[in-house]
């Protein structure tokens, strides 16, 4: 995935605001979801985030166009670490690193629910598979 850095993106240093880097984490775990989960999948359960860990490499500016790419690391019992990366399409520099703890919540209970081999399939290569 991939945006192109407007105005509204920007901070009072002219560059892309932090509260913009979480949106964007957001779109694009969003949007790996919808892209490989069947909608029978998506209709029994709700992803909420518990954590946030964002590490900040180098800044976006205006007219720059930041490269986003996810991947889910691990899960644990009703947690999946979801890694996104974005950069400079221009100059491949790294602009950040986050991790976000996921919880997965029954939509009918919403309770958290451990994560069941058939999301885990979709999302978790398994070494040598």
């Amino acid at each position: 995935m991939s945006r192109k850095v407007g105005e509204d993106d920007l901070d009072e240093l002219d560059h892309v605001n932090n509260v913009r880097y979480v949106q964007w984490i957001q779109d694009i775990s969003k949007a790996h979801w919808e892209s490989r989960a069947p909608e029978s999948m998506r209709n029994n359960v709700i992803w909420v985030v518990k954590q946030h860990t964002i590490q900040y490499k180098n800044s976006a500016k205006l007219g720059d166009t930041v490269l986003m790419q996810t991947y889910i690391d691990h899960s644990a019992g009703p947690i999946s670490i979801r890694v996104v990366e974005m950069f400079d399409k221009a100059t491949n520099l790294p602009l950040l690193k986050s991790e976000t703890q996921w919880c997965l919540i029954n939509s009918k209970t919403l309770k958290p629910m451990r994560i069941p081999d058939e999301i885990s399939s979709v999302f978790i290569q398994k070494a040598n598979s």
